[in-house]
């Protein structure tokens, strides 16, 4: 089998009047031209491809006249399959010189395996999930320790907010209880002045425990 790559030569009358001297099968991958070398004296020629390689190639000149001891290239035009398929095809390629008096047929395989486009996995296509996944995964568990450790210590956010939150209240019970202490200790007579100002803190805390 002959890899005719970019060309395929046939010798035309180079043993004698329309001798014809090709290759007996050739395999391509790509277009490529037929080189027509005629060794003798003027002639005509006529290429055909069969119908299987009609679906992939096409001739760029049929018929053609070729003087004597001259040369003329014809060329295939290899395609990219339609369907998508890339498998090799077969078929048979007719080189006939003198109106047909000397006829000679090429096995031609076409292959285009190496042209067929990578199949990419769509999983592998698009940036991945896994790690962005295994990051939030791998947080769960450092936010869940965080809390419990909170809670242990009992030094959590919302305990700590909770805190600030009652503290007016407790001071101002504080100076309630301060004031009423003052109001009856000094002369063991109660003093309205301060015993207001205790009960007015007392009403303020509360007030401010129900508001919050």
């Amino acid at each position: 089998m002959t890899d005719a790559t970019d060309r395929l030569v046939v010798d035309l009358n180079q043993d004698g009047a329309r001798s014809l001297a090709a290759p007996t099968s050739v395999t391509v991958d790509r277009s490529f031209t037929v080189d027509l070398q005629n060794h003798g004296m003027a002639t005509h020629v006529h290429l055909h491809l069969d119908d299987t390689l009609s679906k992939v190639a096409r001739l760029s000149n049929a018929n053609l006249h070729v003087s004597s001891g001259d040369s003329r290239c014809v060329q295939v035009n290899v395609f990219e399959p339609e369907d998508g398929d890339y498998e090799p095809v077969t078929g048979r390629l007719k080189i006939a010189i003198a109106y047909g008096q000397e006829t000679r047929f090429v096995d031609l395989t076409i292959d285009l395996s190496s042209h067929e486009p990578a199949n990419v996995d769509p999983d592998l296509a698009t940036p991945s999930s896994g790690s962005g996944g295994a990051e939030r995964t791998a947080g769960g568990p450092k936010g869940t320790a965080t809390d419990v450790s909170g809670a242990a210590g009992g030094s959590s956010p919302l305990a700590r907010s909770r805190t600030v939150e009652l503290l007016p209240a407790v001071l101002l019970g504080l100076v309630a209880v301060g004031l009423a202490a003052a109001a009856v200790v000094p002369a063991g007579t109660p003093n309205l002045s301060l015993g207001g100002l205790a009960v007015a803190a007392a009403v303020l805390a509360a007030a401010y425990l129900l508001l919050t």
